[in-house]
Parts: C-alpha cells; sequence; structure tokens
C-alpha cells in the first residue's frame, strides 16, 4: 500500500534549524516528484518546495527561498526539507506530497499525515 509518513516537526525558537523527512512507499513514488506544503492555522495549505523524481531540480516558494532546501535519496526512500532562519510565521502543520509531474506539480496527488512545526519568538 503506498504510503509517505514525515517526521521531524517540533519546537524550535526564532532563528533555529529543523530538517523534516518522508519516507516513501515505493513502487510507486521513486518515479513521482517530491514536494512539500504546509498549511497554519485559519490559512488554505500552500506549496514550499519540489524536488523531480531523480533530485536534480528543485523549486521553491518565494517565502522559503534562501532559507529551506529540499533533497531526496532514492536509495532510502526519502524527501528531506532543511529548513534554517525559520521565522515566526514558519510555524504550521508541513504536509510531504507526491505527484506525477514536476512543475507544476500535479496529477494523482498523494498525502501524508503531517509533521506540526512551531516557531517561537
Amino acid at each position: 500500500q503506498a504510503h509517505l509518513v514525515e517526521s521531524g516537526g517540533g519546537l524550535v525558537q526564532a532563528g533555529g534549524s529543523l530538517r523534516l523527512s518522508c519516507v516513501y512507499s515505493d513502487p510507486p513514488f521513486s518515479t513521482y516528484a517530491m514536494a512539500w506544503f504546509r498549511q497554519a492555522p485559519g490559512n488554505e495549505r500552500e506549496f514550499v518546495a519540489a524536488v523531480d523524481w531523480s533530485g536534480r531540480s528543485s523549486y521553491y516558494a518565494d517565502s522559503v527561498k534562501g532559507r529551506f532546501t529540499i533533497s531526496r535519496d532514492s536509495r532510502q526512500n526519502t524527501v528531506y526539507l532543511q529548513m534554517n532562519t525559520l521565522q515566526v510565521d514558519d510555524t504550521a502543520v508541513y504536509y510531504c506530497s507526491a505527484a506525477e509531474d514536476f512543475n507544476p506539480f500535479q496529477y494523482k496527488q498523494r498525502w501524508g499525515q503531517g509533521t506540526l512545526v512551531t516557531v517561537s519568538s
């Protein structure tokens, strides 16, 4: 059964760092693009970053560009989100997602259960 399982969320002070992980099942997700989304309380879910199936291409939301880095390790079936210089506005539930199309990130999109990141001032 296909699954996406996130981990690594927690409480961090502003200016700190966290690394999120998402283990994905294969098949089918080794050939899928992978992405991170987030949803803050009272807000809609928003795109954060995506990486293609090979791990060689990625793109980011403007709000995280230069601070967050997405990567994947195909041997471990894991995608990462390294988050540096965290801000209070980064507080959200972060979701791992898989999709067949990379850019735009879409088609047969699947979701993990989410992991909470809380940034304190």
